[in-house]
Order: C-alpha cells, then structure tokens, then sequence
C-alpha cells in the first residue's frame, strides 16, 4: 500500500486515491476480504484504511508487515484471518461434549465490557465502550462486539440500554437479538458479566448502573418483567504488583493456579487466576472479583470456567492472561480508537468540533453492514 509517488500525500488521501484504483479496476464489487501489505509496521495509513474498508464498505481486512517470514507470523496471520471470516481456530474438549456446569442446560450468553478513555493529555476526546456477547449456546467459542462512543472519560458504559420515542431499544444490548439467532431461538436465562478497568469504589456502579441497563434490555427486548435472568457478576483486574512463586522452585507456578485464601479480601468474593504460562519473566495472575452470583455457581466450577474462558481466544493457541471476551472487547475499543486517531486536523480544531467529529465517526460505524458481523472475531457491528 502506498507507493513511492504517494508517500508524501497525506493518510486520508492516499488512501481515497488507493480506493478510486479498486473501484476503477472494478475490483470492489462483492468484496468480503481485503489482505493488507504495509509499507512500514506503524504505517499512519492504518487507521484510514480501516475506517474506509469497515465503515463505508464493510469489508473485513487484515494488515500484514512481512518484514519476517517464520511459521510462528505466518501462523498469527492465518489465526486472525480465519477467525475474522468465521471460521472457529480452536474448540474445547468441554465445549463439544456440552459439559460445562451451569451452562449446557441452560440458554447462558457471556458478556464481556470495557472502556478505553482516549489519547492521554486530551480531556476532549471522547470514550469508547465496547461490548462483546457469545453467540452459538451451549459453545462460549464465539463473540460479537459492539462499540460506542461516550462522554470523555466517562468511566461506566451509559448506553447499554437506550430506548427512542418510538419505543424501539437503540443500545448496545440489541446483542440480545444475534443470541436467539444462533441459538435456536433460546433466549438467555443465564447471563455472565465479565467487566474490566474499573476500581474496587466503582463496583457499585457496574452492579447498579450498568446491570441495570442489561436487565431493562432484556425486559424491553422480551417484553417481559416477570421472567427475568440471572447474573453472575465478575469484576478482572490485572494485579501488577502481585506475583505468585513456588516455595520449592524457581519456576513459574503451573498454568491454571488459583489463590482464593491467605492474599484475599477478607470478606469479599475474589481469587487470584494465573492462567497462562508467561513465554518470559513472571506469570501474573488476573484478579477476578465476583460481585453478584445469583446463577450459584461453586467456587471451583467457576474458577474452572473462567479458566477455559482464557483458551477460547481465537488469536492464540495458549492461554491468555484474562478471559477472551474481555480481551475481545479491549480489541474492539483499540480498532475504534484507531478511527479516531488518525482522523485529520484534530491538534488544529476547537475541543467541541473534536467530539463532534470523532462522534460522527462513531455513527457512521454504526451503519456497517452485516457482512462485517458474520465471524467470531469481527469487532465492529451493527448495532
């Protein structure tokens, strides 16, 4: 992307020139993939580019830097690729033999949020909040996301449930819909809440705000106030300051270890979770608090299920640090922030045309066509 001759025009424009060339070649014309080759690794052309492919065409892309051909990139490659087209990389063992406690009986759906605060030093930057629901009951292989953006530095996600003067819901909770989809018209009994970035003094919020939102969704959605989900709750911190070591060797603690006594909070629900085995330095566990359990899972099944949750990424072959919704939801944030960053002239416009800016940024994501929703790692959808 981007030859010698265009180096000097600016992001936006090369890459309006790049798209009149496939539109001219025809080129464009049912489209669903796009393979990407950068000129540089953090090319300022991947914003706009993203932008043009997601948002005006819905077409799922994927960047690559080639500056090293080993099986290791190559494999990393292939893993985004086949996941952005739908395609599952992996499945666990509990998954296709429909044993996992809790869930295999009942229609549960795994939601998994966050909120990335935009640029440090800019205060007029709105918020992104992203949203990612499982799909396919009773697998927890596969998400959809959804993201907003909010008020800046708006901590807790305001629009989960927003309903219009038509009386129709416009939040991101809509999710509920792709849910019955792709599992046969079940509705969710069960509903597990993984959230992240937030500190132990806004835990009410996320329980009193935020809960609240999905719940009136669902009541809106089904139109019903009687028959209502229950929540299990769980706040996942990355603990920097806490390690976990073996008394009797230097090595990492083995991959799946939980401290739930000794190093917790005394009255509280919470465990320490080192689910991965760290390829260098120290493992360090996630810190998962459980802030409402009204589905009644035992400590060990849901430890043993946050745990499987850390595998399902369908960009990695091992485990990762904290649960692949909220890894997924972080992503989506990231891929709308890259929107917002690239988008010309910001540093020169006045604080309320930045909002206004990057907001119409926001809607025009909102208008994707479904063709970006299909797969199981395709960030931006329709909301």
């Amino acid at each position: 992307m981007g030859g010698p001759k265009s180096r000097g025009d600016k992001p936006l424009d090369r890459v309006e020139n790049m798209f009149e060339m496939l539109n001219r070649a025809k080129l464009l014309k049912d489209t669903q993939f796009i393979l990407c080759v950068l000129p540089e690794k953090k090319s300022d052309i991947y914003g706009p580019w993203k932008k043009k492919c997601l948002c005006d065409f819905g077409i799922v892309t994927q960047c690559i830097y080639p500056s090293t051909i080993n099986d290791r990139y190559l494999t990393n490659v292939l893993l985004k690729i086949n996941s952005k087209l739908g395609g599952i990389n992996s499945l666990l063992a509990i998954e296709d033999s429909m044993k996992i406690p809790l869930i295999k009986d009942t229609p549960t759906m795994i939601l998994g949020m966050g909120v990335s605060l935009g640029f440090p030093g800019r205060s007029d930057i709105p918020s992104v909040a992203a949203v990612v629901g499982s799909l396919y009951w009773p697998h927890i292989s596969r998400y959809r996301a959804s993201v907003r953006a909010q008020s800046p530095k708006e901590e807790m996600i305001d629009a989960l449930y927003n309903p219009l003067a038509n009386g129709k819901d416009d939040g991101m909770m809509r999710k509920l819909e792709d849910f019955c989809h792709t599992s046969n018209g079940n509705k969710p009994k069960h509903i597990i809440v993984f959230r992240n970035g937030v500190a132990e003094s806004q835990f009410s919020k996320v329980l009193n705000v935020e809960v609240e939102q999905i719940l009136k969704a669902y009541q809106d959605h089904f139109k019903s106030e009687v028959d209502i989900p229950k929540f299990t709750v769980i706040v996942a911190q990355k603990d920097r300051h806490t390690k976990l070591f073996q008394d009797i060797s230097p090595e990492n603690v083995p991959s799946g270890t939980v401290v739930d006594t000794e190093i917790v909070h005394p009255r509280n629900y919470d465990f320490y979770l080192c689910a991965h085995a760290s390829m260098t330095g120290t493992s360090r566990p996630a810190h998962y608090h459980i802030l409402l359990d009204e589905i009644g899972f035992s400590p060990d099944e849901l430890q043993n299920l946050i745990h499987a949750l850390s595998y399902v990424n369908q960009r990695s072959t091992t485990a990762i640090r904290t649960v692949a919704p909220l890894r997924y939801a972080n992503l989506a944030a990231r891929q709308m922030g890259q929107f917002m960053k690239f988008e010309d002239n910001l540093s020169e416009i006045s604080s309320g045309q930045v909002v206004l800016r990057l907001l119409a940024i926001a809607a025009s994501v909102l208008r994707l066509t479904t063709t970006v929703s299909c797969g199981a790692e395709c960030f931006l959808t329709v909301l």
